[in-house]
């Protein structure tokens, strides 16, 4: 079994629901050494979060971000943690939601993702900055 660990720093994105697969891919060419394995994604933040879903219609992500806003609405009076603005709160809880990882199988090399999947990078922000991501890959040869 051999690892690979790297960690990423991907610009500001702004608020929303975003594919990162291919930066994900560029930044760890060694998958392709992997014969069977997995691929870890953690990112290093709280207001912002990882899921795998739909990749190529749009409008998925914007129905997400559009639901998540219903699901924990900024606008609400009951959030204590608000230091940082009206989505300090807010981010945090979709963040613990949908979570700080995702882990996909390798096989032959490549991610073994469903036709419609990719990975997206969940900015719950309003202005969120860069993000810090570690890409733990371990497998066989």
């Amino acid at each position: 079994m051999i690892y690979f660990q790297k960690e990423i720093t991907l610009p500001p994105y702004p608020r929303g629901f975003h594919l990162i697969t291919e930066q994900v891919l560029s930044r760890i060419p060694e998958l392709n050494r992997l014969q069977t394995g997995l691929l870890h994604v953690h990112i290093k933040h709280t207001s912002a979060s990882l899921t795998i879903n739909e990749n190529v219609d749009p409008t998925v992500r914007a129905d997400f971000e559009t639901h998540f806003n219903m699901l924990v609405p900024e606008e609400a009076t009951h959030y204590q943690h608000t230091f940082e603005g009206p989505d300090d709160m807010t981010s945090h809880i979709k963040a613990s939601l949908l979570g700080p990882s995702v882990t996909i199988p390798i096989t032959r090399g490549r991610l073994n993702l469903g036709t419609w999947q990719g990975i997206y990078l969940c900015e719950h922000r309003n202005r969120g900055g860069s993000r810090s991501l570690v890409l733990t890959a371990h497998g066989t040869t």
